[in-house]
């Protein structure tokens, strides 16, 4: 007779499966292309419409594997020829593309540890260099994101959009692409885990709110204090979630990001 399933080792012994995204499979993909030699360094990608036919999938999926590549230099786009494989050797694209792969985008304590890092000076950056036009961007995005949230929606693409124009009025592109590639995943976690109930969405809307106008004033310390309570608020507010994975990060770290932004702009050692 058959023994009952919970009593059954088998079960103890199985895995969850993983579900590949479609980008990481394009990829796949192209790694395989270039390790075979029928995607050399040099050559021209089809449009990403043409891609996104033959993969089968929606064109955002390929825009996403061709931004990651892009990032990482395993791809080039040239105003006239288009997107081309860096010329780099096979080895080395090979490589690199098993390095963009292997980041684990769902580790959420990695993710909001760097965004942190990131955000608070991309904020007093914002402050410091923000034009008018950018100054007002931001509150438009604030106040959008203001609009929706008064009414108990998360306004998760709202959030996203704040926060990518503040990294745009950086005015540093390699510090924008960065928050670019990481900020998406935190909001993802953030709505995946439900993280944002109505308490949260309404104090958001205060520590953000409290960004914008210390970039409006033109005050890169202060943009730098509201971007780093920001964040932190986030970041304890996920650990209290129930599958919350956070390994805990003391507040003296946070602070420590403008504090040694402030030393290497004075000359000290850091």
């Amino acid at each position: 007779m058959p023994r009952p399933p919970h009593h059954s080792p088998i079960l103890a012994s199985l895995s969850a499966i993983e579900v590949a995204r479609p980008a990481d499979l394009i990829l796949r993909q192209l790694r395989d292309l270039i390790a075979s030699g029928a995607l050399e360094p040099g050559d021209r990608l089809p449009a990403e419409r043409e891609l996104a036919v033959q993969f089968g999938v929606g064109r955002s999926h390929v825009r996403e594997a061709l931004r990651r590549l892009e990032f990482y230099g395993i791809l080039e786009t040239h105003p006239q020829s288009g997107t081309v494989v860096a010329r780099l050797g096979v080895a080395a694209l090979t490589n690199l593309i098993g390095n963009v792969l292997s980041l684990d985008r769902d580790d959420i304590a990695a993710l909001l540890e760097t965004r942190v890092i990131l955000e608070v000076e991309t904020a007093r950056l914002a402050a410091d260099r923000a034009s008018p036009a950018a100054r007002r961007a931001i509150q438009r995005a604030q106040d959008a994101f203001r609009a929706k949230a008064h009414t108990g929606n998360p306004a998760l693409e709202e959030d996203l959009a704040l926060h990518l124009a503040i990294a745009d009025a950086a005015r540093n592109a390699v510090l924008a692409s960065l928050v670019g590639l990481i900020a998406p995943d935190v909001m993802r976690h953030h709505g995946e885990q439900n993280t944002c109930d109505r308490a949260r969405v309404t104090a958001v809307i205060g520590e953000h709110q409290a960004i914008c106008d210390a970039i409006a004033a033109r005050d890169p310390d202060g943009a730098a204090e509201a971007m780093s309570i920001h964040a932190r608020m986030a970041r304890d507010q996920y650990r209290r979630s129930p599958r919350a994975r956070v390994v805990p990060v003391s507040p003296g770290r946070a602070r420590a990001a403008p504090a040694a932004a402030r030393t290497r702009r004075t000359g000290g050692i850091g």
